[in-house]
């Protein structure tokens, strides 16, 4: 008999598994009994080993081991044991199926069906990696959960009853990633997420390494590759060391030189420096999606093992005047969370009053043209059409023409991610749309995107002159479904393929706005129109959550101005 869904974060430097029972949830031991299994994995001679093994193998046989190998997920990358060459996937693989079986003892039950975490910013190449990673392990990843939300999960669920808008900061061994939430009644509700994939605790071990080959008058470009793994061992325990006190002496032999040194916790924050500044672009990034400000903040939740590190703490500090919240052990929150998203997915009872809601990651768009000043077109131009951090479900239209004369076919290629170029994103799938032959600018399409939390993407595009359809679904990232399923969610979907000007409650109010126009005069009739052409450029952003707002706001003004000519 299978267990019911677990939790499992897949980190860079160590992994986790999680238990939801008896309404909480809980860490399960691996067969050292320690909750965090090292991400590493070694080859010796025909045999690998998995975890704290490998881990502890990596200063003495580096070219046999591999570790923070979730950074190349999801890319060409092959990292070498020994003689082999395996994928991050498949290293990944090899992690889970550890994880697997060290829960599978602790449970006396075989396991199949888990929620993993993933980087908020992961995008839909990364996320695709992680589900084959399962598949390999021989699990059925029926959710990924961004490692925020799953944070934030395990910190809501603390107080479920309570009310506050807080930031998750986490930054783990490889990632960093940071969101804003708002919690109220036991709905989390994610505002925005941002973050960067290659900025984590490794960076400011391999920062301090460098440090220390400078203070031994040795370029670090000039060592060799063993060199530079020790190097990046000595860092790595004393960047804990530092934690807690302000200087470690350490001795380090490099080309046949003994190096005696103090290593202090200044030496190690300027070394940083760069490193702490990159932080502060994806918090404001986050802050101005989500349109809140640092003071609206009860709270900032410190999530993964790097956030120990002084320095953070500090800069957090500064940044947004309060202490961090570190409540719950920073390397468990994520699992914990991911155990909770699982008991969701399961509809257990003692989660019958907690709603999690998500946004869409990454931007989502096609490839366009542009016409140039001399009248040539140049191609490759990214158009988002759903933003990133637009709350799902959504869906979003927007109008396209020809740019040729004669041209008889539109080529619809989607794409996923912020760079201005498509070359620079992600390609997520392509289709063709035919429409008849005219003057450039006269003939065009509506293309149309819906984004369901479950990673389903659907992408419609209707000719402007014959009604003529074509589209494609995207479904690369959908995890847990069956093809019944994917049917009914898009089927759930076409409501929300209505522009939102077609929804009966904004054509009533367009409708109410327009006859009090015609009854008005003077500045009476001069602010109608005025909220006519606010509700109107509302509609056309189409989102759904400000559509409400202006209504409820301009149709309170309606309420006056109709008492007024009524009375």
């Amino acid at each position: 008999m299978d267990h019911p869904p677990i939790g499992i974060d897949l980190g860079t430097t160590n992994s986790l598994i999680a238990v939801f029972e008896d309404g909480a949830p809980r860490l399960l031991a691996n067969a050292l009994g320690n909750p965090l299994t090292p991400s590493a994995v070694s080859m010796d001679n025909d045999k690998v080993l998995v975890g704290e093994a490998a881990r502890d193998r990596l200063p003495t046989h580096p070219r046999e081991t591999a570790a923070a190998f979730k950074r190349s997920m999801g890319t060409n990358k092959t990292l070498g044991l020994g003689r082999k060459k395996l994928r991050a996937e498949e290293l990944s693989a090899l992690v889970l199926r550890k994880l697997k079986e060290d829960a599978e003892a602790a449970l006396g039950q075989s396991i199949r069906d888990v929620v993993v975490s993933v980087p908020a910013y992961f995008n839909q190449s990364q996320r695709q990696a992680t589900m084959s990673a399962c598949a390999m392990a021989g699990l059925n990843p029926v959710r990924l959960v961004n490692e925020p939300t799953a944070a934030a999960l395990a910190y809501g669920l603390q107080d479920r009853d309570g009310e506050s808008q807080f930031l998750v900061f986490d930054l783990g061994g490889g990632t960093f990633d940071v969101t804003v939430l708002e919690h109220f009644d036991g709905v989390m509700e994610v505002k925005a997420s941002s973050g960067d994939a290659f900025l984590g605790g490794e960076d400011f071990s391999e920062a301090l390494a460098k440090g220390i080959a400078d203070k031994c008058d040795t370029p670090w470009s000039k060592l060799n590759t063993d060199d530079q793994n020790q190097l990046r061992f000595v860092a790595d325990g004393l960047k804990r060391r530092l934690g807690v006190s302000d200087s470690h002496d350490v001795t380090i032999r490099l080309g046949g030189e003994t190096h005696n040194l103090t290593i202090t916790r200044t030496f190690f924050e300027t070394a940083c420096a760069p490193l702490v500044k990159r932080l502060l672009h994806p918090i404001e990034r986050c802050f101005y999606d989500s349109n809140e400000s640092t003071e609206t903040l009860d709270r900032v939740v410190f999530v993964g093992g790097a956030t120990r590190m002084p320095m953070i703490r500090q800069m957090v500090a500064r940044q947004f005047k309060m202490l961090p919240d570190m409540s719950i052990d920073p390397d468990h929150a994520v699992a914990l969370g991911a155990a909770v998203q699982a008991a969701l997915v399961a509809e257990d009872r003692a989660l019958d009053d907690v709603v999690m809601t998500e946004v869409s990651p990454f931007s989502v768009g096609i490839a366009t043209g542009s016409q140039l000043r001399d009248g040539a077109v140049m191609e490759g131009f990214f158009s988002p059409i759903i933003e990133r951090n637009t709350p799902l479900p959504a869906s979003r239209e927007q109008y396209f023409s020809t740019m040729s004369d004669n041209q008889v076919l539109l080529g619809v290629d989607v794409y996923q991610g912020e760079a201005p170029m498509v070359s620079d994103n992600i390609h997520l799938g392509r289709f063709d749309l035919s429409v008849p032959r005219a003057k450039a600018g006269v003939e065009g399409m509506s293309v149309r995107i819906t984004y369901d939390p479950s990673g389903l993407i659907d992408v419609e595009a209707v000719s402007s002159s014959t009604g003529r359809k074509a589209g494609v679904v995207i479904k690369d990232n959908v995890v847990g479904l069956s093809d019944a399923e994917i049917k009914s969610k898009l089927k759930a979907l076409q409501k929300f393929k209505m522009h939102p000007r077609e929804d009966e409650e904004n054509t009533a109010l367009l409708a109410r706005i327009k006859r009090l126009y015609e009854m008005a005069s003077g500045a009476d009739r001069t602010m109608v129109q005025g909220l006519l052409v606010e509700f109107e450029g509302v509609l056309a952003k189409q989102d759904p959550t400000d559509i409400a707002t202006a209504r409820g706001e301009i149709t309170e003004v309606l309420n006056r101005i109709d008492d007024y000519y009524v009375s």
